[in-house]
C-alpha cells in the first residue's frame, strides 16, 4: 500500500494522522501553507503539541507567531472551553487569520492580536497564562522566554518550534546559505541556554522540526 513512500518513522507517523477526523477549514490551510509557503506546524508537531495540551489542561494558551491561525484552532479544537491569545506582526497574515478563524466559528476562543510580541509581552500585568506556544522569530525566543518567565507559575509550561530548525541547528546540513547556518547557531545557543535556565526542566523532542517542552519550576 506504502510500496511508494519513503519507509522512515516519521512517515509511518505522518501516515497514522492522515485519518484523524477534522474541520475542511484545517485541510484549506494545510493546502493553502502549501501553495503560499507559508511555514506552519508540522503534523506530528501539531498533535505533540494538542497532546500537551490535553495533558496540562489549561485555562489560557498564549501563542507567539500566529501566521495564518492553524495552529491556534487546531489548539482550540482540542478543549471547548479552552481560550487561546495570538500575537502576530505581519498584517496580511493576523487577516487572513481572522478569516480563517471565523470560517471555523472559532473567535469566541480565539483573540488574535496584530502586535509585535516583544511589545505585547511588556504590557503583561497578571498571571493570565499556563500554556505558552512559541512559533514566530527564532532570533527572539530567549527574549520571548525572558520576558514572559516572571508571569508563569510553577507547573507552566512553554512549547517552542523549530529548535532543530531544518538540521542547521546540529549541522546536520551544510550549505553556503549564511544567514541560514547563523540562525542555526543562534538558536543553538538558545537550545543550551534553555537547557541550563535554573527556572526550567526542559526537554527536546525530535519531532516536526524539532520541540522544546519547557516545564517551569
Amino acid at each position: 500500500m506504502y510500496n511508494d513512500m519513503t519507509n522512515t518513522n516519521k512517515d509511518y507517523i505522518t501516515r497514522l494522522y492522515q485519518n484523524i477526523n477534522q474541520l475542511p477549514i484545517i485541510q484549506e490551510m494545510e493546502d493553502y501553507a502549501t501553495e503560499h509557503s507559508v511555514p506552519i506546524m508540522e503534523v506530528d508537531g501539531i498533535e505533540l503539541l494538542k497532546q500537551l495540551i490535553r495533558i496540562h489542561n489549561p485555562d489560557h494558551v498564549l501563542e507567539i507567531g500566529t501566521a495564518i491561525g492553524y495552529s491556534a484552532i487546531q489548539m482550540a479544537l482540542t478543549q471547548p472551553n479552552l481560550k487561546v491569545t495570538s500575537i502576530e506582526i505581519d498584517e496580511k497574515r493576523h487577516q487572513l487569520a481572522l478569516h480563517n478563524v471565523h470560517k471555523a466559528n472559532m473567535f469566541e476562543q480565539i483573540h488574535l492580536v496584530l502586535e509585535d510580541a516583544s511589545l505585547f509581552l511588556d504590557k503583561i500585568e497578571i498571571n493570565d497564562y499556563d500554556f505558552v506556544f512559541i512559533d514566530a522569530a527564532k532570533g527572539q525566543y530567549k527574549n520571548y522566554v525572558e520576558k514572559i518567565t516572571p508571569y508563569l507559575k510553577s507547573g507552566s509550561i512553554i512549547v517552542i518550534d523549530n529548535v532543530l530548525f531544518k538540521g542547521y541547528v546540529s549541522k546536520e546540513v551544510h550549505d553556503d546559505r549564511k544567514r541560514l547556518m547563523k540562525l542555526g547557531e543562534k538558536i543553538d545557543r538558545f537550545n543550551r541556554w534553555l537547557m541550563d535556565h535554573p527556572q526550567y526542566d526542559t526537554s527536546f523532542v525530535e519531532t516536526g522540526d524539532g520541540v522544546a517542552i519547557a516545564v517551569k519550576r
